[in-house]
C-alpha cells in the first residue's frame, strides 16, 4: 500500500475542519455554521474517495508494469 496523495490528505483535513464547524455550530445554535460544516465534511469524504481510487489505479498499473518485467 502506498502513501496517501495529496486528494486523500486534503479529503481529511476538509472533513475534520467540517466536523469542528458542525459542532461549533451546533454548540452556539448557528445552523449555517452547522450546515457549512456539513457540507464540508461531505466534500472531504468525495476527495479522499477520489484520491483513494486515484491511487489504486496508480497501484494497478504498478502492479501490471512489475509483472512485464518478471
Amino acid at each position: 500500500m502506498s502513501l496517501p496523495n495529496k486528494d486523500e490528505v486534503k479529503g481529511n483535513l476538509d472533513q475534520a475542519k467540517g466536523a469542528v464547524k458542525e459542532n461549533v455550530g451546533r454548540a452556539i445554535g448557528d445552523r449555517d455554521m452547522e450546515t457549512e460544516g456539513q457540507a464540508d465534511r461531505a466534500g472531504g469524504k468525495v476527495q479522499e474517495g477520489y484520491g483513494e481510487a486515484k491511487r489504486n489505479v496508480g497501484d494497478a498499473v504498478k502492479d501490471v508494469g512489475d509483472a512485464i518485467k518478471r
